[in-house]
């Protein structure tokens, strides 16, 4: 069943009180279809999410039930509050390599269990703060090459990490120490490789290709692949005595549910951990409102991001206090609620309760699978999560995307996976602001029929008259683009030159930076007798100018027109005005029938 058949019609953002509660809001229209979708989709949700959970809790270097404990409680948290209707919050591959990386050397955390719960409480407490000063907007200003590159640089962290546990070697280094020596570490000293477990860890990569094509190929896009490999590792742990062979397994989960816990914290372990806490914060929303557009393209639900990020802050405060590990919005067991046909945010409420069901019912089997087929199933997920065809888009558009990606993805594996965002966030602002810095000058000339359009290079140059056009956006960043600019025309004066008509049609959001130059520009040109005319002037622009004083008669200011005269055509007539008869050889307005007769063309 497809989510998108049984939505005709756009999702509207929920307004009023009910903008808070999405979920709540949902059962205004909820109709027993729908409960009967959510169910399904609940169910077939908490399939793939046990063996995920128990995955990246692994992965993050905790213990499996901590990583259960966040598929119940952020996923039922995140879903109540949640914009959009099918995403599924909960433990994700990728902040669980985040929250290792940051523990791996902090010095202040005594067990990794208190520190992934007080990364939990940072984690959404600067996800709160991110949604009470409305900042959720600001993540559109983020180039997805960012993404993109974290992305690969995230994947190529995971094999690295989870290559020692495919290999049955043992974990060597220093935990201060960087990932790559420590990888290096492992593979040159951490013991021999052990057979047995490289032949679980290859039957589950195996057994999990195998399934996929089997999906592909009869359409069952609901059947619970991962979740049968698992079962089929710990029938084989089982029958063929593996556990006995050396092959480690993850070991008792107690059967029991989350309870209320306050989170054993510290000043000094929350100040060492905040730096790492606001890049993973960043990287969780980030990860969950790319998935939420995902959805919604499909869907045609409106998104209320500010809200999205208020469900992702609660949702990691909320799961903290229940030894729940830092999450965020899951790229697969989203996709496979929206497959499906999970309809409303119920649906994420029924997976959480189904994977408490699940705890309670089957967590002795749980503890016999193999770490083994945990690490085979990070590697198939990790390779996942690579698109190839977006990859090599953004290599191929240009050296500006290009560069993100490859500067975003090696800081993931040279510096840490949670500051990598972070980096290329930076770097996409120092790259952008010089291109948004560009201001553009276009010299415009009258013809002989009396229509103004911009100068060939074979056309004849008014001795008298020069006319530009100035665009671009008027900020700081493009003061000395604008000062080239600027000395360009003043670079043309000549003895005979009397007027200078500049076109700001397209010249936005003044800044005092370039008003300043501006007003030097005029004055200077008054120190060489040229009257400036700015004309195409937009309002802001003409506030801006009178506010700081700047040296233009009124007269000499000719506003946006809205009508077929333009501001244009009136400071050429009036640039006429000023030189007379005074014009130079070649001047089509030498003929008296073409003085009224003007023209503007771009």
């Amino acid at each position: 069943m497809d989510s998108t058949s049984s939505i005709v019609s756009p999702v509207p953002v929920p307004t009023g009180l009910w903008r808070f509660f999405p979920a709540l809001d949902a059962l205004r229209t909820y109709r027993w279809a729908d409960g009967r979708a959510d169910v399904i989709a609940g169910l077939t949700v908490a399939s793939v999410a046990v063996p995920q959970a128990i995955a990246y809790a692994i992965l993050a270097g905790v213990p499996a039930e901590n990583g259960l404990y966040t598929a119940i409680v952020m996923t039922a948290i995140g879903a109540f509050f949640d914009s959009s209707r099918q995403l599924i919050n909960g433990p994700t591959n990728v902040i669980s390599i985040a929250v290792f990386s940051c523990l791996a050397t902090a010095k202040t955390v005594p067990d990794p269990v208190t520190g992934a719960i007080a990364l939990g409480l940072l984690i959404g407490t600067f996800q709160l703060a991110i949604t009470l000063l409305r900042l959720g907007d600001l993540t559109r200003y983020i180039s997805h090459s960012v993404i993109v590159g974290f992305t690969a640089g995230a994947s190529g962290l995971l094999l690295i990490e989870q290559t020692k546990n495919l290999l049955g070697k043992k974990a060597m280094g220093h935990p201060e120490e960087h990932l790559l020596v420590r990888f290096w570490e492992s593979m040159a000293h951490g013991g021999p490789i052990h057979g047995p477990t490289v032949a679980v860890a290859a039957s589950t990569i195996a057994g999990l290709l195998l399934l996929r094509v089997v999906k592909q190929r009869f359409s069952l896009t609901l059947l619970p692949d991962m979740l049968l490999v698992v079962l089929a590792s710990i029938a084989a742990v089982k029958g063929f005595g593996l556990e006995e062979l050396g092959v480690k397994v993850v070991g008792d989960i107690p059967a029991r549910l989350p309870s209320p816990h306050i989170p054993n914290v510290n000043v000094a372990m929350l100040r060492e951990l905040a730096p790492s806490a606001l890049a993973i914060a960043t990287l969780g929303l980030l990860e969950a409102i790319a998935m939420a557009k995902s959805i919604s393209a499909q869907t045609r639900q409106k998104l209320d991001l500010n809200q999205q990020c208020l469900s992702e802050g609660l949702a990691n405060l909320g799961g903290a206090f229940f030894r729940g590990i830092p999450g965020s919005g899951s790229l697969t067991r989203s996709a496979i609620n929206q497959a499906a046909g999970g309809v409303t945010q119920w649906s994420g409420i029924v997976s959480a309760i189904a994977v408490a069901a699940i705890v309670m019912l089957f967590a002795p089997w749980a503890a016999f699978i193999p770490k083994a087929a945990l690490a085979g199933l990070l590697v198939v997920t990790a390779a996942r999560m690579i698109d190839p065809v977006a990859l090599l888009y953004h290599i191929r558009a240009s050296r500006f995307d290009a560069g993100l990606v490859v500067i975003t993805a090696l800081s993931a594996i040279v510096v840490s996976v949670e500051f990598c965002v972070l980096i290329g966030v930076f770097f996409s602002f120092l790259l952008a602001v010089p291109r948004a810095g560009r201001t553009q000058l276009t010299e415009f000339v009258l013809t002989g029929e009396g229509v103004i359009h911009e100068r060939m290079e074979d056309e004849p140059v008014c001795s008298r008259i020069l006319l530009f056009g100035l665009e671009g956006e008027l900020f700081f960043g493009a003061a000395a683009d604008l000062e080239a600019r600027l000395e360009e025309i003043e670079a043309r004066v000549n003895p005979d030159l009397r007027v200078v008509v500049l076109r700001m049609k397209r010249a936005r959001n003044p800044d005092a930076v370039c008003l300043h130059l501006l007003d030097h520009f005029l004055q200077r040109m008054q120190g060489h007798g040229v009257r400036v005319l700015v004309c195409g002037v937009r309002d802001d622009l003409s506030e801006a100018m009178v506010r700081t004083g700047m040296r233009l008669q009124e007269s000499d200011i000719f506003r946006e027109q809205k009508v077929r005269n333009t501001s244009t055509l009136m400071a050429v007539r009036f640039a006429y005005e000023i030189v007379g008869s005074e014009v130079c050889a070649h001047c089509p307005r030498k003929d008296p029938a073409s003085r009224e007769a003007l023209y503007y063309a771009i």
